[in-house]
This record gives structure tokens, C-alpha cells and sequence, in this order.
């Protein structure tokens, strides 16, 4: 119509001659035909590319429909960011041969320590988002985003939480030469050589090292911290004696702790563990600290909401097996399997904590 509109108003110019009136009346209408035709088949154009391009989204989305309903087929990369050996890594092989038994495939445990976790969580964090690898981590994950701004990775933007498989306590544990047979005694030591004594840690900003510190300031302790990539890394220099103690899950060392190879002299619940339940509970000894620590599955950002939530129902379902319960509650574990709603919760109230603690403890930020 724009060509009409352009072409009137020449009619008009030329009264005189009829002739040239008609020619350019022809010329006009012709050229608002072929303005015509231009714009219809440019709306055909973007008609036919809006089609295409609802196509390519219901292809799209029946695509992720399949990739959820076909999900897995092949086997699992699941990433401990700490070395073999540890609480972490216990639980994380734990569920995998269980939970490869339910989904039918695979899952293949990798261990990739060091920065205290955020080493594993950056290979996660690179990785596709399509359910093939996941971050198996513990209260660590949000406790280094609480206090660390040099991460390679924004822990709630870039991995979407799927679900809480574990919760342990964990215990005050020495080596079996430690002069102290109990907390008291054990307290009283390290304040009548204040500096002499210090404790293993999985790292720099590990929840390990920030519930260390907790514990250091509640009992009014000067303990030298020294930084590992596991608390099973400090196993040997433990019981040598060159690394007085460590606070660590049960699951890890139980065994240890039977054998008399390590000591324990309490544990950081608010009740006993029906693991080893003559170990007193901190608050029990006097100290008023009250500590869960929690392991479970984060996914890459970009995982899709059906695979996340399989994922989820998968573990729950595991997790819920009573061989499992038994299993986990022989090293003293309880077996979880949340919602993905349930872990997010957790996470952001785990970093709330240990954010508490570098607010009352800058200095930390500067080891």
C-alpha cells in the first residue's frame, strides 16, 4: 500500500495530458504491485522463519523430553574434590555402586583434590551441563563461598544442588601417643603449652578448617593449623605425632579408632553416635559447639530440571534402602536422599554459618 500512497499524488501533477496521465498511473500501480509483492514476501520470509524457528523449539524441547526419559545411557563421571581415603570419599563409593545399580549404568568415582575442594568443583564447573558429570562435596562447597572471593566458580549460580545423601558427625581425634586420654585432659595439655600443638585440615576455608577454628576459640585453644588436600592425607603425620589432631567424620575413622591406632575423645553432634557411644559429645565435655556435617550431588549449571530431579528421585530412592541405612550406620552415618529444594536450603544455611565465622574471625581470610 505504501507504493499506492506514493504513486497519487504523481497522478495528480499532470492534468493536461491523458495519455501521460494513464502511463503514470500504470507506472505507479505497477509499482505498488511489485512494493506489494516485496513486502508480502517478506512477511512470507518472517512467517516462514517464525515456523522454522517453532519448530527448532519443539524439536528443542522434545529433545530434552528424550534426553530426560533416556537418561543415563552411559556411564556417570562423579568428581570427589578431595583424594581417596577420606569421610567424603567413603560415602561418595558408598552410594555410587548403589545408585549405578538403580539408574542402570556406571558411575565412575574420580577423585581430583586440592584447594580444599575448589579444584574438583572448577572441573564440574567446566563441564557440560547434561548430567554426565557431577560434583559429589560436602559442607566445604558453601563454606569456601562464604569466605572466599578468588573461587573460579560462583557456588549458587553455577552448580544447582540435587541432593543431601549424608549427615555424620564428626570427632575429636588424635594420635595414639597423645598425652591425654580424655577432652578435659586433653585441653588441659594443649593450654599448658599454648602454640606446641596443631591440627590437619582438608585445606585453606574447608568447612574442616572453619569448624577447627570454631572449636579453637570455644574451648580457648592455641592450636597451629596446618593445611592438607584430605584429612586422609594427614593419616600417617597423625599418628607419627607431627600433627597433634583433626577434627574428621566418623565414617573415615572408626575403624582407626577400634583399633586403637587413633584416639577420639568426642563428638561434635548434639547427641551420641550409636557408632562409638562412650564418646562423649562436646557440649557433653563443656563446649558449647554443635556441628553436622553433610555430604551430597551438585549438578552444572545448565543440567536440565527433569535430569536434576531423576537424579534426585534416584537417590532418595537409594538412600531409603534399609541395606543402605545399615550399611551407612555400621561408620556412622545417616543416610539421607533430600529434594533438591530441601539441599538448596541446607547450602545457603551452611554458608550463613561459616560466614558467621569469618565475620567473628577476619584473620582467617588472610591464611
Amino acid at each position: 500500500m505504501d507504493g499506492v500512497s506514493e504513486a497519487c499524488p504523481r497522478m495528480g501533477h499532470d492534468t493536461a495530458h491523458h495519455h501521460s496521465q494513464a502511463s503514470t498511473f500504470l507506472h505507479g500501480a505497477s509499482a505498488s504491485l511489485h512494493s506489494q509483492g516485496e513486502e508480502i514476501m517478506n512477511k512470507f520470509k518472517l512467517l516462514t522463519g517464525s515456523v522454522a524457528a517453532l519448530g527448532t523449539a519443539l524439536v528443542l524441547l522434545g529433545a530434552s523430553g528424550a534426553t530426560a526419559q533416556d537418561y543415563p545411557n552411559k556411564p556417570i563421571r562423579l568428581v570427589v574434590p578431595f583424594n581417596a581415603g577420606g569421610g567424603i570419599d567413603t560415602t561418595a563409593r558408598f552410594m555410587a555402586d548403589k545408585l549405578g545399580e538403580e539408574l542402570g549404568t556406571d558411575i565412575i568415582v574420580e577423585n581430583i583434590g586440592g584447594g580444599g575442594g575448589s579444584l574438583g568443583a572448577a572441573e564440574v564447573h567446566r563441564s557440560a551441563g547434561d548430567g554426565y558429570t557431577l560434583l559429589y562435596h560436602s559442607s566445604s562447597g558453601p563454606a569456601q563461598a562464604a569466605v572466599r572471593d578468588d573461587l573460579p566458580y560462583d557456588w549458587f549460580a553455577d552448580f544447582i544442588p540435587v541432593s543431601q545423601v549424608t549427615a555424620f558427625a564428626s570427632a575429636i581425634v588424635v594420635g595414639p601417643n597423645f598425652p591425654a586420654d580424655t577432652m578435659e585432659e586433653f585441653i588441659a595439655e594443649v593450654k599448658a603449652h599454648p602454640g606446641e600443638y596443631s591440627y590437619a585440615s582438608s585445606g585453606n576455608t574447608t568447612a574442616v578448617h572453619l569448624l577447627s577454628e570454631l572449636f579453637k576459640t570455644k574451648a580457648g585453644l592455641d592450636l597451629i593449623h596446618i593445611p592438607y588436600q584430605s584429612t586422609g592425607a594427614a593419616t600417617a603425620d597423625l599418628i607419627s605425632g607431627r600433627v597433634s589432631m583433626v577434627i574428621d567424620g566418623l565414617p573415615a575413622r572408626s575403624n582407626d579408632i577400634k583399633a586403637g591406632t587413633l584416639k577420639a575423645f568426642a563428638v561434635t553432634t548434639a547427641e551420641r553416635s550409636v557408632l562409638l557411644p562412650d564418646l562423649p559429645t562436646l557440649q557433653e565435655t563443656g563446649i558449647d559447639l554443635v556441628d553436622v556435617y553433610w555430604t551430597g550431588v551438585f549438578a552444572p549449571k545448565g543440567t536440565p530440571p527433569e535430569v536434576v530431579d531423576k537424579l534426585a528421585a534416584a537417590i532418595a530412592k537409594v538412600m531409603h534402602e534399609p541395606e543402605m541405612v545399615d550399611k551407612l550406620l555400621e561408620v556412622g552415618t545417616d543416610a539421607v536422599g533430600s529434594t533438591p529444594e530441601e539441599f538448596a536450603a541446607l547450602s545457603q544455611a551452611t554458608y550463613d554459618l561459616y560466614r558467621g565465622v569469618v565475620e567473628d574471625n577476619p584473620a582467617l581470610l588472610e591464611e
